[in-house]
C-alpha cells in the first residue's frame, strides 16, 4: 500500500492558506489578537519565513497523523504481520490479504470520509490541546473558540484531501 505523499503535501499547506486567511486583520485577526493578547507591533516584529517554513513542516507531520486516522486499509496488514506466513506470497495468508485488499482496498476514499474523521479528530485532537494550553496560560473561551474552529477547518480539508487522493 502506497502512500500518496502529493497529497500529504498538499494536505500540509492548508493551516498555512487558512491561517493567512483566519487570522488577518479584515477576518478574524483583531478579534484574536486582542483575545492572545498580541499587539500589531509585535505580529509585524516575528520572522516571516520561520512561520511559513515551520507552519509548512508541522503541517505535513500533521497530514501524517490524519493519514492514519483516515485511511484504516494498512491498519489489517499491522493485524498479520506478526504471523510468519505472510511472508510466503503464496500463502493462504497473503493470498487472503491480497483478495481483500483486491476487494476493499480503495473503500472510503472520498473526500467527504476523510473530512468526517477530521472532524472527529479536532474534537478529540484539537479542541483538548487547545483548551489545556489556553486554561493554562489563562485565556478566554473567545480565544479557544477562535483557535479550535480554525483547527476544525484545517482538519476537515486536511483529512478530506488526504482521503481523496491516497
Amino acid at each position: 500500500m502506497d502512500i500518496n505523499f502529493i497529497a500529504l503535501a498538499a494536505s500540509s499547506v492548508i493551516p498555512l492558506l487558512l491561517g493567512i486567511i483566519w487570522y488577518h486583520p479584515k477576518f478574524l485577526g483583531t478579534t484574536w489578537m486582542r483575545a492572545a493578547g498580541i499587539s500589531e507591533e509585535k505580529m509585524r516584529s516575528w520572522n516571516k519565513l520561520l512561520i511559513i517554513s515551520n507552519t509548512i513542516i508541522l503541517g505535513f507531520f500533521l497530514s501524517l497523523g490524519l493519514y492514519s486516522m483516515v485511511i484504516h486499509q494498512p491498519h489489517i496488514y499491522s493485524a498479520v504481520m506478526s504471523d510468519p506466513s505472510i511472508k510466503d506470497p503464496n500463502s493462504e495468508l497473503s493470498l487472503w490479504l491480497k483478495n481483500f485488499m483486491s476487494q476493499y482496498g480503495q473503500n472510503f476514499r472520498t473526500f467527504k470520509h476523510g473530512a468526517f474523521h477530521g472532524l472527529i479528530g479536532s474534537f478529540l485532537i484539537a479542541l483538548p490541546i487547545i483548551t489545556i494550553n489556553a486554561l493554562q496560560e489563562r485565556k478566554s473561551f473567545k480565544y479557544i473558540t477562535i483557535n479550535w474552529i480554525f483547527w476544525l477547518v484545517s482538519m476537515i480539508i486536511m483529512g478530506g484531501i488526504i482521503s481523496a487522493y491516497a
